[in-house]
């Protein structure tokens, strides 16, 4: 049905969208690269170089300082001096004991920290250099240089010096790469990296005593293998972070005292070698440093926040296949042990709203005029088409079918204009696009003998699914639209009796006056008036009728767009049923709760879902990664195979589920936030009309259609209670439908 455009759709927040979705996932790659990437550098690496570095590097001192080309000029600490070296920190369990340790001793050490650590905790990189210690580079993340690519190599040099810059102030200009040992451990991949490093200004600080204190010997076996032989002095490698370094505390009371009383001092690097201390950091440096680790701390909230988010949704999802699933077994024992024989409830007058419906509406009119039920009158409001679609009627030339013309006002007044019209007080309406099966009217009409039930919702199935966005919409009709739509009705809060088929007691229409032409979504806003005005509202999915769907993703989008933008603005039209008790409270606080939090609040989540799904493709475990799409397809795949069954339907569309995962989902949510947008904006949403193909034309046989007879006038009043019905084929028999 035709509509004015009143707001022009807005566009700018998909830019916001895709700068948000941007920075999201930059400040997690952040947080990956700082958490799981560490020394495996930046995916596979290749077998670095293992043949040794040359001899003016392997047979040097431990502080090296690296010039152009081949040179290497290196240097030792002094006799009767110790540098105690601790690498890995800081750690807010193990660096403060150490720093205590050595200030109960007055000895002064050297650490190289972790540049990602030190944005962690920049108060232990403050109280090492307040209490007369030094800072080295320990590399960003913790990578092996040996294998990092130069760019990777820079980055992490730059990064770590930004982070102690922002937390102390200084600049540090010694380097121990992880995993470095003794000089003549260096292999020729190391010494190219440390080339590097060298010319970024670094100093190298290798080892000359590795205590091995990571394997936890023991501390009187650290103690041991921190002491130089005879006057010598040494650089002691040891560790404050990187796991349980009691015995390494334990070592330094050891340590210190015992060579402190054979008059070995306990010093800095620099100290040792007469270097002056920590050069002050410039202004931009300190400030690129603290947007560092305020990146870092957001990348890290952010990780963890999606991560309970997730688990959040997991379980959310879980409840609710587990009510779909519990519903779907209680409605299906409610509908065994109601079952009776099909009965003649009444008249019915079939409303079908039409707006250049050509390619479909001849199928539509003669499956209704084909139905078994035995009184049926068809009445079709043309709605200003353009393409003849009243003419189409006329020309079938079919008793008990009606045409009604009006100018385009939209589909509610068309409704509401066939609803005046009819004469009985079982109106079903249709969409102008939909066939039924012959046994559908009077299976929709069944649930009517109950004389609480103001409104049946039919099962409404897909015509066009032979293509893969066909087989996906049929996937979602089955399972979302109808699995829900039994637990709706077991907990008495159906909120939508679908357009295209639909079953209502004139009473009930009276009671909310008529289709309201309030909202896009007509139908939805009808079904809760409904509710609310106390009538119950069930579904029967005996009840089939076929429906094309959208052919291409642009008309898919225009058709979700309209409806969720319409649903959104029936459950603002109805909030107050929140606070309403009875039929219109459980409307209220079941059904828009539910629609509220799965159809509006998690689908605005679902880009960060996938954000975080790109993340933990690249920086979380392969195996978890894996093992959770695995059981989320299974269970999706499983709950699609129970819902298929339950409606009769083969498993055959079961292949394309996975990739329903690719295209179609994402498609579904944005529409979500455009529609949470244009609802937010105030905006009114044009009626998008989909281009008609004729696919439900082939769920009606040529040999179904009733041989021709001169149509009703349109144009003329006619006297309603003396219409003919229509007899289509043989008069159904009384036993079949008896009359109350």
């Amino acid at each position: 049905m035709g509509k004015r455009v009143l707001r022009r759709e807005p566009r700018a927040h998909w830019v916001l969208l895709l700068l948000t979705m941007g920075v999201l996932l930059a400040e997690l790659s952040l947080n990956g690269h700082v958490r799981h990437v560490g020394s495996e550098g930046d995916g596979p690496a290749p077998a670095p170089d293992r043949a040794p570095a040359p001899a003016a590097a392997t047979g040097g001192a431990a502080v090296q300082r690296l010039g152009p080309s081949t040179a290497v000029s290196s240097r030792g600490m002094p006799a009767k001096t110790i540098a105690l070296t601790f690498d890995d920190g800081p750690d807010p369990r193990w660096t403060p004991r150490i720093l205590d340790v050595l200030a109960r001793h007055r000895a002064h050490a050297t650490f190289f920290q972790v540049g990602s650590q030190v944005n962690k905790h920049p108060e232990l990189a403050r109280r090492a250099l307040a209490e007369g210690h030094e800072i080295g580079s320990h590399t960003f993340t913790h990578a092996d240089v040996a294998v990092l690519p130069d760019w990777r190599l820079d980055a992490e040099l730059t990064l770590t010096a930004n982070a102690v810059a922002a937390a102390t102030g200084r600049r540090p200009v010694l380097l121990r790469p992880p995993y470095s040992s003794k000089p003549a451990a260096v292999t020729a991949a190391e010494h190219r990296a440390h080339r590097r490093a060298a010319e970024a200004g670094y100093l190298l600080v290798l080892t000359d005593l590795d205590t091995g204190d990571w394997r936890r010997p023991g501390a009187d076996a650290i103690a041991a293998a921190a002491r130089p032989q005879g006057r010598a002095g040494a650089v002691v490698m040891m560790h404050d972070s990187g796991g349980d370094r009691a015995q390494t505390v334990a070592a330094l009371d050891l340590l210190i005292p015992a060579m402190q009383a054979k008059g070995y001092r306990f010093i800095t690097v620099s100290e040792g070698l007469g270097l002056s201390a920590m050069p002050s950091a410039d202004a931009g440096q300190q400030w690129r440093g603290h947007a560092l680790r305020a990146a870092q701390i957001a990348g890290g909230w952010l990780a963890d926040l999606l991560t309970v988010l997730m688990l959040i949704a997991v379980v959310l999802a879980g409840l609710r296949l587990l009510a779909q699933i519990v519903s779907a077994r209680v409605h299906l024992r409610r509908l065994r042990r109601d079952r009776r024989p099909l009965e003649y409830v009444g008249g019915v007058s079939v409303i079908v709203p039409a707006y250049n419906e050509a390619a479909n509406i001849a199928a539509t009119v003669l499956s209704l005029v084909r139905s078994d039920y035995p009184a049926v009158e068809v009445i079709v409001v043309d709605d200003g088409s353009t393409d003849g679609t009243a003419d189409i009627v006329e020309r079938l030339g079919l008793l008990g079918v009606y045409v009604l013309r009006q100018r385009n006002a939209g589909k509610p007044a068309a409704l509401n204009h066939g609803i005046a019209y009819a004469q009985h007080d079982i109106l079903v309406l249709v969409d102008g696009d939909t066939v039924f099966e012959p046994d559908a009217v009077g299976r929709l009409v069944q649930p009517l003998r109950d004389s609480r039930v103001g409104a049946v919702s039919g099962n409404t199935k897909v015509a066009n699914r032979g293509g893969l966005l066909g087989r996906w919409q049929h996937l979602e009709y089955v399972i979302g639209f109808n699995l829900d739509r039994r637990m709706f009705d077991v907990a008495e809060c159906m909120p939508t009796v679908p357009g295209a088929i639909g079953a209502f007691r004139r009473a009930a229409i009276d009671d909310v006056d008529g289709v309201s032409a309030q909202t896009l979504a007509e139908d939805t806003d009808f079904t809760m008036a409904v509710l609310r005005a106390g009538w119950r509202v069930v579904y029967e999915p005996s009840a089939v009728a076929w429906t094309e769907a959208p052919a291409s993703l642009r008309q898919l989008w225009r058709q979700r767009y309209r409806w969720c933008y319409g649903t959104m603005q029936a459950m603002w039209k109805h909030r107050h049923a929140l606070r309403e008790r009875g039929a219109a409270g459980r409307l209220g606080r079941r059904g828009l709760g539910y629609l509220l939090l799965f159809q509006v609040l998690l689908p605005l989540t679902a880009p960060m879902v996938d954000v975080y799904a790109v993340y933990g493709v690249f920086f979380l475990e392969p195996t978890t990664v894996i093992a959770t799409w695995t059981g989320f397809t299974a269970v999706s795949a499983a709950t699609a195979a129970y819902a298929l069954h339950l409606d009769g339907e083969r498993w055959t569309p079961l292949w394309s589920l996975p990739l329903q995962q690719i295209v179609y989902r994402q498609l579904m949510y944005l529409v979500v936030i455009q529609s949470t947008v244009m609802a937010l904006l105030g905006g009114r949403l044009r009626w998008h009309r989909m281009v008609r193909t004729g696919a439900a034309t082939a769920h009606i046989s040529e040999q179904d259609r009733p041989r021709p007879v001169p149509a009703q006038s349109s144009r003329h009043p006619i006297n309603l209670p003396t219409r003919a019905l229509p007899t289509i084929g043989a008069q159904p028999s009384r036993e079949r439908w008896p009359i109350n």
